[in-house]
């Protein structure tokens, strides 16, 4: 059973910095994109980065500038190194992967880990 497992998030004081690290495991022989969503209290879920397993990446203009996306795609691991972090950037981040081709030679798709916490806050 593959499985996405988020890690790194903490509580900082503005402008601070975290690293978010997103690990697969199961048999897995590719991922597609991979990305980080993030879900504040009261909003909707929304993209913060995403990259493909080429390399190339796409930011939320929230982020732009302040966040890094980048993948291991030997570990299949995705991470998130999060820079200049404000109050606004508070929420759970989800890791997410589009497809990847499992046991049998069979592409699951849309798979999501549970959440890891990050609250930003003097």
């Amino acid at each position: 059973q593959v499985r996405l497992v988020e890690s790194g998030g903490d509580s900082v004081q503005p402008g601070g910095s975290l690293r978010l690290s997103c690990a697969a495991s199961g048999v897995i022989y590719q991922i597609g994109v991979m990305g980080w969503y993030r879900q504040a209290p009261g909003k909707e879920r929304e993209l913060v980065a995403r990259i493909t397993g080429e390399g190339s990446k796409t930011y939320a203009d929230s982020v732009e500038d302040r966040f890094t996306i980048s993948r291991d795609n030997s570990k299949q691991a995705v991470y998130l190194q999060m820079n200049s972090l404000k109050p606004e950037d508070t929420a759970i981040y989800y890791c997410n992967a589009d497809k990847i081709l499992t046991s049998g030679g069979f592409w699951g798709y849309d798979y999501w880990g549970r959440g890891t916490r990050v609250t930003v806050s003097s």
